[in-house]
């Protein structure tokens, strides 16, 4: 792409593409057997196991942009239902001697970069100073306990990415993956704070403070490795809890209190002893895109219409436990109009779950592949989500369909455009290539991919990662969404970039796919047998 400024975030992304004639560098082989731990724990760290409350505030999925019918407290159920329905374990699966654990945040091939921590001052039954969650077992274990805190109660969650993880099977390209990952973990915890009528606020710290006020800064935890590069934990997040009796705005002063004074616990366990391969271009990618002055443009919001939920919206707990990805879709189904729609208006940006937690103004767009939805013909749409992008959009791609027109089927304020009417047969070949010629992209009623703003100079440093996040957000949005309307929904993070450009009529950097999507009816192969996620 020759107008691309050669900056280190777009040499990485044009370097990370998938092409029709060659993938993304990646290892040649995977040994699952030799696959990263799925868990990391610390050994010698107190640990508090915590709860399983989550199923006493269960409400209407549909009901979660407005507070619960009581207050619910910021305690130690409290903090173990959030955690509950954010990072915990969903359930169990096991396939003959194969068994394997699935988490309410969605993961690439779910393998969970992400780890999540917890910052306490003054919470009820919590001690106060950073923990570590263990999703394995919900609990915590308690890194750096301190006094116990002056003034108002705080609460802060920080997330981190074991970059390795990814890595291990997705090679060059797993530094996307993992921001997409934090988006989707954002995501989890924004909505599993709905539930609880709570809300979380990103606190602009920089990455060099946020790794050392978790700890990950701490070289002598880790004991000197040629393979050390797989343990190390990339500082990512810090949000703030906004609830009943907390402070919602608390300070990094306030959130380090005690800190410097008190010993750290516990060792952090291995990862990966033995790796076969290393992505060096990985560490580049994270090294460019740290955040140095915390100075976000806040989020901007556009009042909206809301359309009405599902028909059996279910009860939000039950819906975010059950998310799952989807494997196999049945081609022979077809999504009702107004679920579809539906779930379109649900990715809109909106001062509710889960876009509060975006970090800067939205940037993503998507470009959907209508396969099986009643009453609208299969074909090429576009769904700007901003007023500026509903301008500038169409006009990027009107040279290669100067027939578009708005979609009078959907509501106005969804601003949707149907590029071309394309057959179903020519649809699915389209939709599978574009996708890595996979099936679910095709044999589903609509996939998409999300184009993201690519010339703003902010996406030259820590804008990269907000920009693949919001995707994240909109994937998590729609994984839900999908669950509440009784389909299933699936990330794809393989897919040929510049041929979906192409197949849009895009040109230059402006645009830039970064992840795509699929909705559908799920197959569900009976063989897989569900456990318990926690047997207590």
């Amino acid at each position: 792409m020759p107008d691309l400024q050669l900056t280190p975030l777009r040499v990485y992304h044009a370097r990370t593409k998938h092409r029709f004639e060659a993938f993304a560098e990646g290892p040649g082989l995977l040994d699952w057997d030799a696959q990263p731990a799925a868990f990391r724990h610390y050994p010698g760290a107190p640990r508090l196991e915590l709860p399983l409350s989550a199923d006493r505030f269960e409400r209407p999925f549909a009901e979660l942009p407005t507070p619960p019918a009581r207050e619910v407290a910021a305690d130690l159920n409290g903090l173990g239902a959030l955690l509950e329905l954010s990072f915990a374990i969903s359930a169990w699966k096991r396939w003959g001697s194969s068994r394997w654990a699935l988490r309410c945040n969605p993961s690439s091939g779910n393998l969970h970069p992400v780890e999540a921590w917890i910052l306490a001052g003054g919470l009820p039954g919590v001690p106060d100073g950073v923990h570590h969650y263990d999703p394995e077992r919900h609990a915590l274990e308690g890194r750096a306990l301190t006094p116990p805190a002056m003034g108002q109660p705080r609460l802060a969650i920080g997330l981190s990415s074991i970059m390795w993880r990814e890595a291990w099977k997705y090679g060059e390209r797993a530094f996307r993956y993992c921001q997409l990952d934090v988006g989707h973990a954002l995501g989890a915890l924004a909505y599993a704070a709905a539930v609880l009528g709570w809300t979380i606020k990103p606190l602009a710290v920089s990455s060099e403070n946020l790794s050392h006020l978790l700890g990950l800064d701490r070289g002598d935890d880790f004991p000197p490795s040629r393979y050390a590069f797989t343990e190390t934990e990339e500082a990512e997040i810090l949000v703030t809890i906004d609830a009943p009796g907390l402070d919602p705005h608390p300070s990094l002063a306030s959130l380090r209190q005690g800190l410097e004074r008190v010993a750290w616990q516990g060792r952090p366990s291995r990862i990966d002893p033995s790796p076969g391969y290393r992505w060096p271009v990985i560490d580049q990618a994270a090294a460019a895109s740290r955040i140095q002055i915390p100075a976000h443009a806040p989020a901007q919001f556009h009042p909206l219409p809301a359309l009405t939920p599902h028909p059996g919206d279910g009860g939000a707990v039950r819906i975010i436990r059950q998310r799952r990805s989807g494997q196999r879709f049945d081609p022979k189904c077809s999504l009702p109009e107004a679920a579809f729609f539906r779930m379109l208006d649900a990715v809109l940006p909106r001062p509710m779950p889960p876009f509060g937690a975006q970090e800067g103004p939205s940037r993503i767009h998507l470009l959907l592949f209508v396969l099986r939805v009643d009453g609208l013909s299969p074909g090429i749409y576009l769904l700007p989500r901003t007023p500026t992008a509903a301008r500038e959009l169409p006009e990027a791609v009107r040279a290669r369909f100067p027939e578009m027109q708005s979609e009078t089927r959907a509501p106005e304020h969804l601003g949707l455009i149907r590029l071309t009417e394309l057959g179903l047969m020519e649809m699915q070949r389209l939709a599978r290539g574009l996708s890595c010629h996979q099936d679910i992209a095709s044999t589903s009623a609509f996939s998409l991919g999300m184009l993201g703003e690519f010339d703003d100079q902010a996406i030259d440093g820590y804008g990269y990662r907000e920009l693949l996040r919001e995707a994240g957000l909109v994937g998590q949005a729609l994984y839900l969404e999908a669950e509440a309307a009784g389909f299933r929904g699936t990330g794809i993070g393989c897919f040929f970039d510049d041929p979906v450009h192409e197949a849009c009529g895009l040109s230059g950097s402006r645009w830039q796919s970064v992840y795509h999507f699929t909705i559908g009816t799920p197959l569900v192969d009976s063989r897989i047998e569900t456990l318990p996620a926690y047997e207590r």
